[in-house]
């Protein structure tokens, strides 16, 4: 009987926790546009002055752009400048961003926000219209081009938004935002459709 509950209060004492990701396997495809939420990735807010810029890229394993709206790719990580001094690093590739950030010495505040944010794909010739049902941003090829990136709104939702292609984007969301976000996009797919 005593072992029996000892075991009982062991199981009690370590439950068992299965992260599901938010809006896991949810999709929408209309004509000319497929909206769909990506495969967790690893991410981190990276600050830091100029002066560390180049022991971060070389940590990191590309340069960090320093042009507004811009990105830098390579190896299933990608970068995104959101300001002077503030990029988002997003890691596809099963490698870990924080801890390769944490080997630099030079002044730099990184923050794993993985779990934060959640990412969702808009592709096909209507992506630009499906996003745009929503937000101001001029999102052209002119203005936007293949590998653009900026700190935006949909709706009333702050979201990061990538193109990763001249019909493809990538939309980052806080985790409290997405279902917001995943749903407004796929109202705006069915709207670009018709």
């Amino acid at each position: 009987m005593a072992k029996a509950a000892a075991k009982k209060t062991a199981a009690a004492a370590s439950p068992s926790v299965d992260r599901r990701p938010a809006l896991a396997g949810r999709t929408t495809t209309a004509t000319g546009v497929k909206v769909e939420v990506l495969p967790p990735a690893e991410r981190i807010s990276l600050r830091a002055p100029e002066a560390s810029v180049a022991a971060l890229s070389k940590a990191l394993g590309l340069t960090l752009p320093k042009k507004p709206k811009t990105s830098a790719s390579k190896g299933g990580r990608t970068v995104l400048w959101l300001g002077p001094d503030e990029w988002l690093v997003i890691d596809e590739g099963g490698n870990d961003p924080l801890a390769d950030c944490a080997t630099v010495t030079e002044l730099h505040s990184a923050v794993g926000i993985s779990h934060r944010n959640v990412a969702i794909s808009v592709t096909g010739p209507a992506a630009e219209a499906t996003i745009n049902s929503g937000c101001p941003q001029d999102l052209s090829l002119d203005a936007f081009p293949a590998g653009a990136a900026s700190r935006t709104i949909l709706g009333k939702a702050e979201i990061v938004l990538l193109r990763t292609a001249d019909d493809a984007f990538r939309v980052e969301c806080w985790r409290s935002f997405s279902d917001y976000v995943f749903t407004f996009l796929s109202e705006g797919a069915r709207d670009a459709a018709g």
